[in-house]
């Protein structure tokens, strides 16, 4: 017994070396990074070129991995069960740790089962209408609403999407009703848009460009805090009237919980000085997105809030848990 546990002590020991160069070391190795929904979209393009500045600065190979599916869930469990090693993380879009878990039950807290590490980029949407609709501000549309409850309609990209529940946020700080016409993503929402059978849609900024540029549909107003510099002609929701509508989403980088320090800090210095390279931050701003500096701490208690703020809008919406 006494062999035994000298044994056992040496191990242990043996390894506290081991544990501390391993820190020290990062990344040993190739860098996995998860990304939670299919390739070509929004955060797959974004995750893609923060890979390749991730790589030069870490020394080391970056690959993106993605894991599509039930809103990024699929992804996110994939991170948690990794070891946190820096190895393995989770290049997130926002609402699937702020939103998706006030919809519908997930397998992990978001505060508890991820290590934040750092925003990168805040995205936000843009209300639109059909070019030829006689809307011409976000009032027109509530002022119509008021006269015809239920006759405005707006499309999302599904139930519990950021799309509806922009919609809902809108209906409820107008006092007015509108009909929710949910799709299979919002691509299928804009078609309609377009063709007239819809009243508005709520998009992303990034994609909503080309379809303004090209004179189909008209943008009447962003939900960022200020103009997005992709639209500077088009106001504010708070300049719209609405003082309180003002939410961007973000993408960002989580590891799995309990990763040490060293490895945070490293990830987040990283993370800030590709974000503050021009070619990087000019290629964003082209895009549609906003650059921001949320690391750990900060970055913790803005899921914190966005997650309280989206359980308490469900709540009041009424849109079941499932």
């Amino acid at each position: 017994m006494r062999f035994g546990a000298v044994k056992l002590l040496l191990a242990i020991l043996c390894s506290i070396p081991a544990l501390a160069q391993g820190a020290s070391d990062f990344p040993s190795q190739a860098v996995k990074l998860i990304v939670g929904y299919a390739a070509g979209g929004s955060a797959d393009v974004v995750a893609r070129i923060f890979a390749q500045e991730l790589s030069k600065e870490l020394g080391q190979t970056v690959v993106v991995e993605n894991r599509g599916g039930a809103s990024g869930v699929v992804g996110a469990q994939a991170v948690i069960g990794a070891a946190p090693d820096g190895h393995i993380l989770y290049f997130v879009a926002s609402p699937t740790v702020t939103l998706t878990p006030a919809i519908q039950r997930v397998s992990f807290d978001p505060l508890s089962d991820f290590t934040p590490i750092a925003a990168l980029v805040n995205y936000v949407s843009v209300l639109m209408v059909n070019a030829e609709s006689p809307y011409k501000t976000v009032g027109d549309i509530v002022e119509y609403a008021k006269k015809n409850p239920g006759s405005v309609t707006f499309g999302s990209s599904g139930v519990g999407s950021a799309s509806h529940i922009a919609g809902e946020m809108l209906a409820e700080m107008a006092g007015v009703q509108f009909t929710h016409v949910p799709y299979k993503g919002n691509a299928p929402a804009l078609t309609d848009l377009m063709a007239g059978r819809l009243t508005f849609v709520f998009d992303l900024t990034t994609t909503a460009m080309s379809n303004v540029q090209s004179g189909k549909l008209r943008a009447l107003a962003v939900t960022s805090s200020e103009r997005n510099p992709s639209f500077p002609e088009v106001p504010t929701m708070v300049e719209a009237g609405f003082k309180d509508f003002t939410y961007a989403a973000w993408f960002g980088l989580l590891g799995p919980a309990n990763m040490p320090i060293s490895m945070v800090n490293k990830l987040a210095e990283a993370t800030r000085k590709i974000a503050n390279k021009k070619s990087f931050k000019d290629r964003m701003i082209q895009s549609g997105y906003i650059m921001t500096d949320e690391t750990t701490d900060g970055l913790r208690e803005r899921m914190r809030q966005e997650g309280q703020m989206f359980k308490d809008l469900v709540a009041r919406i009424h849109l079941a848990r499932k």
